[in-house]
């Protein structure tokens, strides 16, 4: 079918999605991007966000929390470090990822404080998001 392609979605925990897509939105550690059918090859970081799978079935969203994307012309396949449906994320999740960003950013300075901040801010736009 060239209207769709293949994507895959997978965590350390399980396999979320293995499904024919017509576009899926990431959010890029560069930027949000949407991937199609015949897209150009190429290889990102996902940062924490909504990941969004249009196809012949629906949408499904599901919430990140950073990765890796490999996209190519007949697919994508997506590492997360941790993925899961937008329905299934608890507000004590995120409380734990909120916390794990505050500490790691408390004990940055420089640069690295830097990415520290924007992994908080980035945390609690998901977590505004999900609606938790």
């Amino acid at each position: 079918m060239a209207d769709t392609m293949q994507f895959d979605l997978v965590s350390p925990e399980r396999r979320l999605a293995s499904l024919r897509a017509a576009s899926v939105q990431i959010p890029g550690a560069d930027g949000d991007m949407t991937a199609m059918p015949d897209h150009a090859p190429l290889i990102t970081t996902l940062r924490p966000g909504i990941l969004k799978v249009s196809g012949p079935d629906g949408t499904q969203d599901f919430a990140v929390t950073g990765g890796f994307a490999e996209i190519s012309a007949q697919g994508m396949s997506v590492l997360a470090e941790k993925a899961m449906p937008v329905a299934e994320v608890t507000a004590a999740e995120m409380d734990a990822l909120m916390a794990q960003a505050k500490a790691a950013a408390e004990g940055a300075s420089g640069p690295a404080r830097d990415n520290a901040d924007k992994l908080v801010a980035d945390v609690a736009a998901l977590r505004a998001a999900v609606g938790v």
